[in-house]
């Protein structure tokens, strides 16, 4: 009984276990992504299936938006369910494709299911040109690249360039106008010479000639006023006859000015008999005008007479107030000519711009390396072995990596370059292989190509588009020339808005292999013709048994 007792528990020990595992395999969810081809033409379109089986409760996340790299997405097909007792399989298809003949990596895709997070392989796509038929049509040459210096001129910025100095040139004269009126106002005489001066004027306008008696009263009142405002009192120029006499008066009883009341009462009947004229149209003779103007200057003399000596303070003062205005009339000099200084620079830049370009001005105020490296001088220079002659803008520096000599495995390898991948780079490598003891090739072109993409890719290069071309030297020398542009991700994070464009040739002879790279900005003109000019620069040492050349 007891032996029975423990075969049970053996049994139900293992039933247990394999009803767990038989849980566990259900919860693991099993993910795989495949495409249809993998070569298509220009065009055409792949189609990417991905294949999810897992827990009917589970919740499948697939990939969404422009995940597939340079592929683009044309269709997203509906997700295809079928159960599978507690089971399900999602079936998700995507149509795929690209406009541009090249090598694509179409990267791995992120599927979630539940909490997990599970990714398929990546894929390697080639796109390759249509088939054109050329026997219905005659074949030409490709024609030579034409450089062009700049655009052709454009009237119209000229115009507008004209247009805005007019503008600045009227709020110039504008300003010059308005400060040279200030200025004037400044200009100001004392109040004795001012006075004399304005009398003398009052002479030679011969107003009593013409009989405007009431014209000539009305200027020499003011005349007298005004010397009285700047003197004595600073109200006279508002106050009627009567009430400038009456304050006279005052200031004389009170000490403020030793003015003689004679004087006084002088100013007293002048002012009544031009006050008759001006008001009453009293027509007055010539003589008593003459005499009247005479005794305004009579008693503009015995104020100036009277006027009290101005105590040291008030000079300290005055000379003070004199050199606060000396400062601030130095300033404002300052001011408008720096104001002007600031016009003139920017019609100057205006009108250069408008001449020559605007982007030729804004690398003429900001810099452009890459234009300093295509004006400044090159260096003709050979490098590694078999040797790379080229020119370029700067001498390139041997890599620290590069081992410059025969390395265990027999290679003899060497790297120089010059510049970042971000901005602008050049490089040139070369390498000796040993014989093969059996005759067999030693270089892998096709292997160099991927594994210098790669390389790339490592460096922060996103989105590379590659194309390729195979070609061959009159020596017999064969190459393969990549190219394309990607975009730029930096170590932060952060991508950059201009694309990158890059070249490479791959040089393959005997048993040596030479390579030159260069990326260069895309959209930048002075970028391009750097490049142009490395690459039809570039000399081959071609490696024989007999002799030694120089393959350009």
């Amino acid at each position: 009984m007891r032996r029975q007792t423990t075969y049970i528990s053996s049994g139900l020990k293992l039933l247990l276990s394999f009803l767990l595992f038989l849980g566990v395999a259900q919860a693991q969810a099993q993910v795989k992504g495949y495409a249809d081809t993998t070569q298509i033409r220009i065009g055409e379109q792949i189609l990417y299936t991905i294949e999810v089986e897992a827990d009917s409760t589970a919740l499948v996340l697939f990939p969404e938006g422009q995940s597939f790299g340079a592929l683009e997405v044309v269709d997203s097909y509906p997700i295809d369910t079928t159960k599978l007792d507690v089971r399900q399989r999602l079936i998700k298809k995507y149509g795929l494709t690209q406009f541009d003949s090249g090598q694509y990596k179409l990267p791995s895709q992120r599927v979630m299911v539940g909490d997990k997070s599970y990714v398929t392989d990546s894929l390697r796509v080639s796109v390759q040109d249509v088939a054109v038929d050329t026997s219905k049509q005659q074949m030409f040459d490709i024609k030579p690249i034409s450089l062009v210096e700049r655009p052709p001129f454009d009237a119209s910025g000229l115009l507008w360039a004209l247009l805005v100095l007019l503008v600045l040139g009227g709020v110039a004269f504008l300003l010059v106008r308005r400060k040279k009126k200030k200025d004037a106002q400044k200009r100001q005489l004392p109040p004795y010479e001012e006075a004399m001066e304005s009398l003398g004027m009052l002479d030679g306008q011969a107003l009593l000639k013409t009989d405007k008696t009431k014209e000539y009263y009305s200027q020499l009142t003011e005349i007298v006023k005004r010397y009285l405002h700047r003197e004595v009192d600073q109200h006279a120029l508002e106050s009627t006859s009567d009430e400038l006499i009456e304050r006279l008066r005052l200031l004389r009883h009170s000490g403020h000015i030793e003015l003689d009341k004679h004087t006084i009462k002088k100013l007293d009947l002048l002012f009544k008999r031009a006050d008759l004229v001006k008001f009453a149209k009293m027509r007055q003779e010539e003589g008593q005008a003459r005499a009247d103007r005479t005794t305004i200057e009579e008693v503009i003399n015995e104020t100036r007479e009277a006027l009290p000596e101005p105590t040291e303070e008030e000079l300290l003062q005055d000379q003070a107030y004199r050199e606060l205005l000396a400062k601030k009339k130095q300033r404002k000099q300052w001011i408008v000519g720096a104001s002007l200084g600031v016009v003139a620079l920017l019609l100057t830049a205006a009108t250069y711009g408008a001449l020559t370009g605007f982007d030729n001005l804004k690398d003429k105020v900001l810099g452009n390396a890459i234009r300093s490296m295509h004006e400044g001088q090159w260096y003709p220079s050979e490098y590694g072995t078999p040797a790379v002659v080229l020119q370029t803008p700067e001498v390139l520096y041997r890599v620290p990596d590069s081992l410059g000599g025969t390395q265990p495995n027999g290679i003899i390898s060497n790297q120089f370059q010059y510049g970042s991948v971000d901005e602008f780079f050049v490089a040139v490598s070369t390498a000796v292989f040993p014989p093969s003891p059996d005759g067999e090739k030693q270089v892998d072109t096709e292997a160099v190509v991927e594994r210098t993409i790669n390389e790339l890719e490592a460096t922060g290069a996103i989105n590379i588009i590659v194309k390729q071309e195979s070609f061959s030297t009159e020596n017999g020398i064969t190459g393969i020339k990549a190219y394309g542009d990607f975009n730029f991700r930096k170590e932060n994070g952060k991508i950059l808005k201009e694309k990158m464009a890059y070249e490479f040739l791959f040089f393959e002879q005997n048993s040596g292999l030479q390579t030159v790279s260069v990326v260069y900005p895309k959209e930048d003109f002075y970028g391009l013709q750097v490049k142009q000019r490395i690459i039809n620069s570039v000399e081959l040492e071609v490696q024989d048994a007999a002799q030694k050349t120089k393959q350009p």
